[in-house]
């Protein structure tokens, strides 16, 4: 019988080797401590730029993560550990350290988001968690404000749960298009989990299920008098929009304001032109204009140059599939255990040793001009992106989604012009230091 899966899943949801890599730390008893890092080897194409989001969500698991009593009994169950195995999965709860870049953030290639310090054990078995909670939110959050850089002075709203890959996938990626500037979501339960603002109109199968056109506008707007926004392309979108100039001193009779109209399909610049001269000849001048169906950022971005009169968007599929750049190239690795550097050096996923930080250097303007790689403990003028955000397994103090907010806010505001645009941005400079330079010269000189 298939259990439906818990609201946040536990420490089973992870990958079998994590557990394998859990168990022979133990019997080659290595506890000491180790350094890993979260960061993404590249860009993906177009891309300028990408916004740490998911952390709070990730130090919310990390916070509270054990095995479960039906987690235990099922890897009991599975012949593939033994009974000493298993009573250590039932101890296990994470004591660790982390370090990470504050949500809202713009990273770059190679940059580390986060660093966790924790018993080899500890930072091992939750590498696949890390990973799952910062990369789905980071890349969505990296797609909204592509979206928020089309159209800055636009109200852009999630539309996207019921194309999401998952119900968890839609409601997280509602959260990390907030941050990045969107003004809320069409999603309930996002609404209510993360207390966003929530928005909605009408469906075109109102409409259809009555005789009339007429009819159906008539019995929303005496369902929904204090917030009637109309859906008017079911039919015909320009002869929605004067149905509803005729209908309009009727309803404001009634005391219902029109406040706008949804359109969801055709040509969107030549509709929208088309319903603004009809509501504003019908002395509809406050009536907003909302556009939807099938939006990416370069179309959102196509609109506002043509000077398109909409004043909202519903952005969907594009936006929690992150259609064109669906996943990035992002790792978890070890970089320190037991106190000395570590280096991958594998065919191209060579990874720079050591503990690290980023240092971000502004232009005189206040825009961001280059950051550097450096070691955690070397002194290098710059702002420290990476801070405590957890120390021994707790969580330090946690900004609300507003404060994350006001972070994306300022970071986009910092970005020059040539990383703004959406298809050919420049590249960005980051440097490694003279530190990290020389520890990596010094382990590739000891074979290491």
């Amino acid at each position: 019988m298939t259990k439906p899966l818990p609201d946040w899943p536990g420490l089973l949801a992870t990958d079998l080797y994590q557990l394998t890599m859990l168990d022979a730390y133990r019997c080659a008893e290595m506890g000491k401590r180790a350094v890993f890092e979260f960061f993404s080897r590249r860009l993906p194409p177009g891309r300028g730029f990408l916004m740490a989001a998911g952390l709070a969500t990730l130090l919310e698991t990390l916070e509270s993560a054990q095995f479960s009593r039906e987690e235990l009994e099922w890897l009991g169950a599975s012949g593939r550990f033994s009974a000493s195995a298993i009573e250590r999965f039932a101890e296990w709860r994470f004591t660790g350290d982390v370090d990470a870049a504050a949500e809202g953030t713009l990273i770059f290639a190679n940059e580390p988001i986060l660093r966790i310090e924790a018993p080899i054990a500890e930072a091992q078995l939750v590498e696949t968690l890390v990973i799952n909670r910062l990369h789905y939110q980071t890349l969505i959050a990296s797609k909204a404000a592509r979206f928020v850089l089309a159209a800055p002075q636009k109200q852009l709203i999630d539309f996207g749960l019921r194309r999401a890959h998952s119900l968890e996938a839609g409601i997280l990626a509602a959260r990390a298009a907030y941050i990045a500037g969107f003004a809320g979501t069409a999603s309930a339960l996002a609404a209510s989990r993360y207390g966003l603002p929530v928005f909605g109109t009408m469906a075109h199968s109102f409409v259809q299920a009555h005789e009339s056109e007429e009819a159906a506008f008539l019995d929303f707007a005496a369902a929904r008098p204090a917030d009637a926004t109309f859906l008017i392309d079911t039919y015909d979108t320009e002869e929605g929009a004067r149905m509803l100039v005729r209908l309009a001193a009727r309803l404001r009779a009634r005391g219902i304001a029109i406040r706008g109209v949804r359109i969801d399909s055709g040509d969107l610049t030549l509709h929208a032109r088309a319903v603004r001269t009809i509501l504003d000849d019908g002395g509809l001048q406050e009536t907003r204009i909302l556009v939807s169906g099938g939006i990416d950022e370069l179309s959102l971005a196509t609109l506002v140059e043509a000077k398109a009169p909409i004043d909202g968007c519903g952005i969907g599929t594009s936006l929690t599939t992150s259609q064109d750049a669906p996943a990035l190239d992002c790792a978890y690795k070890l970089v320190a255990y037991a106190g000395q550097p570590r280096r991958k050096r594998s065919e191209g996923k060579v990874v720079w040793p050591g503990a690290k930080q980023v240092f971000r250097r502004y232009r005189a303007d206040g825009q961001l001009d280059h950051d550097i790689i450096g070691l955690a403990d070397e002194a290098i003028a710059g702002e420290a992106l990476l801070q405590p955000v957890m120390r021994r397994g707790r969580r330090l103090a946690t900004p609300s989604l507003d404060e994350v907010r006001a972070v994306a806010r300022d970071n986009l505001a910092r970005l020059p012009s040539e990383l703004r645009d959406l298809r050919t941005p420049a590249p960005y400079r980051v440097d490694i230091s003279t530190g990290l330079l020389r520890l990596a010269a010094e382990l590739a000189a000891s074979g290491r």
